[in-house]
């Protein structure tokens, strides 16, 4: 038998895999096709301070290897979530991640506040790669000053395990990710989606009401897999990798390239199963190479 614990500081998973945010809603929907305990963790939908509605329809849209999405962060707002979805998750046997979404720094102590008085939620994913009102519009996640003004006054509060989502949209995202490092983050996940948009040439008018939205699935992979690379070589912190990750293979890359463990998105709309499957994989994957443990091959790319 070989050990598929991975520990992301002090928050330890019984393997790697992981749900990513948004995509499987707040467990239950996934826990409906298996039990989610078979997981190292379940990422659960972005939450807000208050009600969102999300974007006007159409929000989704197929691309070539993809998808894009501008869903909008729709959900009933953190008081809700906390009266009436956490009683029925709360006792899942898997690591429980809120991810936590703000447009302003005190949008996002506030809910992490809230979030942190939750016994059974494991850690705090903070999402900041969402707009910034006070900046004009402007995501957290892509100056290294917001970066770390928002990690550095949310570190105060969380007395959880921090992880700190990261934006692709930058210029040098190993500088963003060392920002948030020296501001108290105990890891970092990436990568978010890319900004994209697509057409309907006939209709000469986009296919997403917002016009542009997040690019994710396979199209994305060889860029996050680089993405993941280089912030594992900046940064001491452990990396949580994602992007386009669709089976054992595609996680077993990221996690050469340095990832401690990984997010699946984007495939569990293709097959709900997924990673359930990659579990498997990486344990067939590490017996076939007779390896002891899935630590041994976190950032052993040759190179």
């Amino acid at each position: 038998m070989v050990n598929l614990i991975t520990k992301i500081k002090d928050l330890e998973l019984k393997n790697p895999v992981m749900t990513a945010s948004g995509t499987s809603g707040f467990a239950e929907e996934l826990n409906d096709f298996y039990d989610v305990s078979l997981l190292g963790a379940v990422l659960l939908k972005g939450i807000t301070l208050h009600n969102r509605d999300g974007n006007l329809y159409p929000r989704m849209a197929e691309t070539a290897s993809g998808m894009l999405n501008a869903v909008g962060l729709q959900n009933k707002g953190v008081d809700y979530f906390i009266k009436h979805i956490y009683p029925r998750i709360k006792d899942y046997d898997t690591n429980l991640i809120a991810n936590v979404n703000g447009s302003t720094v005190e949008d996002y102590i506030e809910v992490t506040e809230k979030i942190n008085e939750l016994p059974n939620i494991s850690a705090i994913e903070l999402n900041i790669s969402c707009p910034n009102v006070k900046e004009g519009g402007m995501a957290f996640g892509i100056s290294c000053p917001s970066a770390i003004a928002v990690t550095h006054e949310v570190r105060k509060v969380c007395s959880k395990t921090l992880i700190v989502k990261l934006s692709p949209n930058v210029t040098d995202i190993a500088e963003i990710a060392k920002a948030v490092e020296g501001q108290g983050a105990d890891s970092v996940s990436l990568v978010n989606t890319f900004l994209g948009m697509a057409i309907d040439a006939e209709k000469r008018i986009p296919l997403l009401s917002t016009v542009t939205g997040g690019l994710s699935g396979p199209a994305i992979k060889p860029i996050a897999l680089r993405m993941v690379w280089q912030v594992y070589n900046a940064v001491k912190i452990p990396v949580i990798g994602m992007g386009g990750i669709m089976n054992a293979t595609d996680a077993i890359e990221f996690m050469l390239a340095g990832a401690s463990a990984v997010q699946v998105g984007t495939a569990i709309f293709k097959d709900p199963f997924i990673p359930v499957q990659i579990v498997d994989g990486i344990e067939n994957y590490l017996e076939r190479h007779k390896l002891n443990s899935v630590s041994e091959i976190v950032g052993a790319l040759q190179i």
